[in-house]
């Protein structure tokens, strides 16, 4: 097995075991769409709409082309990743994002990928604190840079504000030990699901008002705001000819303006 199918084989497993976790919480389960790219390789989208998860999306890809879309790198490229993303019908239940991807130019390659939580107008410090001291467990050292960039990366300009209550963000991550990075990659891959189920299990049996719903659908629209607007993922997908809808399925079912 080379260096790529091994990646992929990571990848595809962890999104089974991340889908499973998902369906135990839900009374649906994901359905799933794959998706060819122009240029070689493709992916699959897997989407859950139940009565926990307003929408939860579960994507894998792996693409290839002959010129590399960003200004980062030029020339053939491969890139594969896992990219989730969930919008709770509970409003006391935050939305996670998560997503882990492996780049490869002629020139390079590169390790990316991290997770952040947005509470939708109802953050709780223990829920914060749990999810930033699970990715410190696992970062140690590198957790102050690592949550660093989560706070630099995930702010919205034009609301003068940050998305949420942060995380970890790595992009272009190469020591020059592939192993090593190989292995902090995966690792924080493996924590994500002990970052947000201790969440999810308290948070989404909560009682509710139609005024937190109400305020839940005006935060969702500033998260479609950094998508659309300054989200470095959506670019990428778009510029590389990924497929619209996979791209799109971080987009909430319903926000409010």
């Amino acid at each position: 097995m080379n260096r790529k199918e091994e990646i992929v084989n990571f990848l595809k497993q962890l999104r089974e075991e991340i889908i499973k976790a998902f369906e135990m919480l839900d009374t649906a389960t994901f359905t799933r769409k794959s998706w060819e790219h122009k240029s070689g390789g493709g992916g699959e989208i897997a989407l859950l709409r139940g009565s926990v998860f307003e929408k939860a999306a579960v994507n894998w890809s792996g693409v290839s082309g002959d010129q590399f879309p960003m200004q980062d790198g030029s020339g053939p490229f491969f890139a594969t990743g896992v990219s989730l993303i969930t919008h709770m019908h509970n409003p006391h239940a935050p939305t996670v994002h998560f997503n882990i991807r492996y780049i490869e130019t002629q020139e390079r390659f590169w390790f990316g990928g991290g997770y952040d939580l947005t509470p939708m107008g109802f953050p709780y410090d223990a829920d914060t604190h749990h999810f930033h001291k699970t990715a410190e467990n696992v970062l140690k050292d590198l957790y102050p840079l690592f949550s660093q960039n989560a706070q630099d990366y995930f702010y919205i300009p034009h609301r003068k504000k940050e998305r949420g209550i942060g995380g970890i963000f790595f992009d272009h991550y190469n020591t020059g030990d592939f192993e090593k990075d190989y292995t902090l990659w995966k690792s924080v891959g493996k924590t994500f699901l002990d970052a947000i189920l201790p969440i999810y299990t308290q948070r989404i049996t909560q009682s509710f008002t139609p005024e937190e719903k109400e305020k839940q659908l005006e935060l969702r629209a500033h998260y479609v705001e950094f998508n659309l607007l300054y989200d470095r993922g959506t670019k990428f997908g778009f510029l590389s000819g990924g497929n619209p809808e996979a791209i799109l399925c971080s987009m909430p079912p319903v926000a409010k303006w």
